[in-house]
């Protein structure tokens, strides 16, 4: 037992893997944390790293120190367990990234120059990167784009791998001309096709729309997440409105409600 190290608040990384490692203790530790296994974690990790880029986008530092911390106890949880069935452990992470860092930036810690233009690099750091997938036996050049992505940032993430390699319209004008046809495409689904055809037809159209996106060098996550949360002020705008007369929304129309949002576009919400 090492509580000595537990209650050390200078213990640093050894003291928050003694913590996992007593939260996992089949005999003494927590009863939910040593059910827990890779699968159900899962989705907690994925929430924390949403949970980051919240911070972030608000601007809260204190908030933001607190997430990473939440998100590095996620790491340090597939540790334990990875460890725990003789996979690997906590070191093994630590020093597999750092040996990745060292051996994709020979420009930093090797002989090569640095006197190259970011696009060069990021060429050369995609060659890297092949020759690892390479060597995991993965040559297509989509093999390590994640399956679990968000489906709006994985789209934007598979187009970008493509393009590296010259699959990609040169320019703007012929995507937009392809989210028009698109859009004809659903169009016509949605009066004479199965719902499953409307379906692919809608993915189709979300597809290329991540494409403009990238052409026009914005990330389409970040960009619908702003447009998600001006929807929310705007919407609450209305909400506040419709409250102040003792109404709610239900008893007004959408005209009424339209005309409000106005208002709130008009006040900069």
């Amino acid at each position: 037992m090492r509580d000595d190290l537990i209650h050390d608040p200078e213990g640093g990384m050894p003291r928050l893997l003694e913590i996992m490692r007593r939260l996992r203790d089949p005999e003494t530790g927590c009863p939910w944390d040593i059910e827990q296994n890779f699968e159900t974690i899962a989705p907690y990790t994925i929430e924390e790293a949403y949970e980051v880029a919240d911070a972030i986008e608000r601007g809260d530092m204190a908030d933001l120190k607190g997430e990473l911390g939440d998100l590095l106890l996620q790491v340090v949880y597939h540790g334990a367990m990875a460890e725990e069935a003789g996979h690997f452990g906590f070191a093994a992470i630590v020093q597999g990234v750092a040996d990745k860092m060292v051996a994709r930036h020979p420009h930093v810690f090797g002989d090569e120059s640095r006197d190259k233009s970011a696009e060069q690099q990021t060429r050369d750091w995609e060659a890297v990167k092949a020759a690892e997938r390479a060597g995991r036996a993965q040559s297509g050049v989509l093999a390590d784009v994640a399956r679990n992505l968000p489906a709006l940032m994985r789209a934007e993430k598979l187009q970008k791998r493509a393009a590296r390699v010259g699959f990609d319209w040169p320019e703007i004008r012929e995507v937009l001309d392809k989210i028009a046809e698109e859009a004809r495409e659903l169009t016509e689904a949605r009066d004479r096709l199965p719902q499953e055809k409307i379906a692919e037809e809608m993915g189709d159209l979300l597809f290329v729309m991540a494409n403009l996106a990238r052409h026009l060098k914005v990330d389409p996550e970040v960009a619908l997440r702003g447009a998600n949360a001006k929807f929310v002020r705007r919407f609450a705008f209305i909400e506040a409105a419709l409250g102040a007369q003792g109404r709610g929304c239900e008893e007004s129309d959408l005209d009424e409600m339209d005309a409000l949002w106005g208002q709130a576009k008009a006040q900069g919400l």
